[in-house]
């Protein structure tokens, strides 16, 4: 009997499934005039007039006026990576599309930097220039840009507008492209700490956003759980907080690894080191920086966060901020500041003292601003400057005008609410709220981050403007190197269009039908994105 009853238990359940199924809300799949172009450039003027493209006879070459030459390796790399992407992978041609001018071909793709400081030896900046041009006809197509990382981009643009006819034939149409990003800063955080992320999945994913043209990685090095990142000056801290001092952490050599791969490709490493919350594993190496917890008028045993009252946290925190202002290059650096429990400061006597002292009443919200407050004061000697999480900001801590603010809280009334406080204030501003890629739901839930815009909320132009971009975070209580490829992308690709292209870019059917050919596309690369509803793609992911 109990069978029985659970065989129509299944039963009922694959119903309410296929039910599920029927009630989808899946966008149409249509012939889209950009192809398979992600994100959707600025400008693009796509003719009918096809050239074949020949692996034997095309190249990627320096134009002859280029600022930047042979010795611009950054740039000879990329032309190696793209020239084997371009012929490792190309969606199939539509039997709709026309095409004429057969026969004739593209046989090289001039490269031309038009900038006396091409780049090539810098580092990517939020006010770096990625604008590009791209003119394709025969015999040569010509890309344009200021600095080397526009020509990254439009690389990448060239790579997507290749496709093969139903014979194996290469080809790409004639095409005009003048394409800029909407916003500076787009970016996508990953959390090392809550599972430990070896540095090929790392290394990955920088490859897949610059597929994606994102130009931001926000290394969440650290957190309560462990603190993988080894510190030269403090080995102690690895030694003893990470999961395992040789297997579990990143040595000064693969942060190095880290931050030149990701150069190479357009994208700066933002660090971040979050305090006082969130701090768990620092206290395991380094004694006496947290607050002993108190039951009573006795210890428990137990620790809270950062001790703001003494000394010798803010020596500890100086020497450490400075060795990471010397190891990350970016001219930011994240301090966290979110999530801060008050309940062992509370109980702590020696706080309550201090508390008392300072005239701060039972209102333990001055006691993070107190700490806060040194912290950012310090982290300016290092001539850095720095991102905070939005409760810093909500609890009025004195912040310097170019303080970037990180919007992460609430529903979407709270977090427009929140970006019009912000920028109301003076302060740039940056969003995550919508783009916690954590989350997941069953179906087309990529629609949500794409709809979703940092701009929608009411303000003046002026204030509008004080927005840099946003950022899809990836934190990772149930994510590791098993998941995190196909649970990001293509997701991320979603947020990617948006932070890039123009507003009124927000048909999801044109997009759905652009996005799953990307995605095919990232397959092929060998990025294990996940599919977008039922389908296939012409090179189905090949495994481990």
């Amino acid at each position: 009997m109990a069978v029985i009853k659970l065989a129509a238990l299944l039963l009922a359940a694959s119903v309410c499934l296929c039910s599920k199924h029927k009630s989808e809300k899946v966008p149409k799949l249509v012939n889209s005039q950009y192809g398979s172009l992600w994100p959707l450039p600025q400008s693009a003027q796509i003719s009918a007039t096809a050239f074949q493209l020949s692996r034997s006879s095309f190249q990627i070459v320096h134009a002859p006026k280029s600022s930047a030459g042979p010795r611009c390796y950054l740039l000879g790399e990329a032309f190696r990576r793209y020239f084997e992407y371009t012929f490792g992978y190309s969606k199939r041609l539509n039997k709709d599309r026309k095409q004429s001018g057969a026969g004739a071909e593209v046989s090289e793709l001039q490269v031309l930097i038009t900038s006396s400081e091409p780049q090539c030896d810098g580092f990517p900046s939020v006010s770096s220039d990625e604008s590009y041009q791209l003119t394709v006809d025969q015999p040569t197509a010509v890309l344009t840009a200021p600095e080397v990382w526009g020509a990254l981009r439009g690389l990448e643009t060239f790579s997507q507008l290749v496709y093969k006819d139903e014979y194996g034939t290469l080809h790409i149409n004639k095409s005009e492209i003048k394409d800029f990003p909407r916003f500076n800063h787009r970016g996508i955080l990953l959390d090392s700490s809550r599972h430990f992320l070896p540095l090929k999945v790392i290394l990955a994913n920088l490859d897949a956003m610059a597929m994606n043209k994102y130009n931001v990685f926000h290394w969440h090095i650290v957190d309560d759980q462990s603190f993988p990142y080894q510190s030269f000056l403090f080995p102690e801290l690895s030694k003893e907080g990470s999961y395992h001092p040789y297997t579990h952490v990143y040595t000064p050599a693969d942060v190095k690894m880290v931050i030149e791969y990701a150069r190479m490709r357009g994208i700066r490493v933002i660090s971040e080191f979050d305090t006082p919350g969130h701090t768990q594993s620092w206290g395991l190496g380094q004694k006496g920086l947290l607050t002993p917890c108190y039951s009573g008028e006795k210890p428990s045993g137990t620790f809270g966060p950062v001790n703001p009252i003494l000394n010798s946290t803010y020596d500890f925190m100086t020497q450490f901020f400075k060795e990471v202002s010397s190891v990350f290059p970016d001219a930011y650096i994240h301090l966290g500041g979110d999530e801060v429990d008050f309940s062992c400061w509370k109980s702590n006597p020696d706080i309550q003292k201090f508390m008392e002292q300072q005239g701060f009443g039972t209102d333990y919200s001055k006691l993070e601003s107190y700490y806060i407050q040194r912290i950012l004061d310090i982290v300016t000697g290092t001539k850095k400057g720095y991102m905070i999480w939005q409760e810093v900001f909500d609890n009025g801590v004195k912040l310097k005008l170019d303080t970037l603010i990180h919007v992460w809280k609430g529903s979407e009334e709270q977090y427009k609410a929140e970006m019009a406080a912000v920028t109301a204030a003076g302060f740039q501003a940056l969003l995550s709220t919508p783009w916690y890629l954590n989350r997941i739901s069953y179906g087309q839930d990529w629609q949500q981050g794409y709809k979703a815009d940092p701009h929608s909320f009411n303000g003046t132009d002026a204030q509008k403007k004080l927005v840099i971009g946003g950022e899809a975070c990836l934190w990772g209580e149930f994510v590791d190197a098993t998941n995190l490829t196909p649970r990001l992308w293509p997701r991320a690709s979603a947020v990617a269009e948006r932070l890039w292209s123009r507003k009124d870019v927000r048909d999801t059917d044109d997009a759905y039908s652009r996005l799953s050919q990307h995605r095919c596309r990232m397959v092929q690369r060998g990025i294990p994105a996940e599919p977008l509803y039922v389908g296939h793609c012409d090179y189905e992911y090949g495994g481990l």
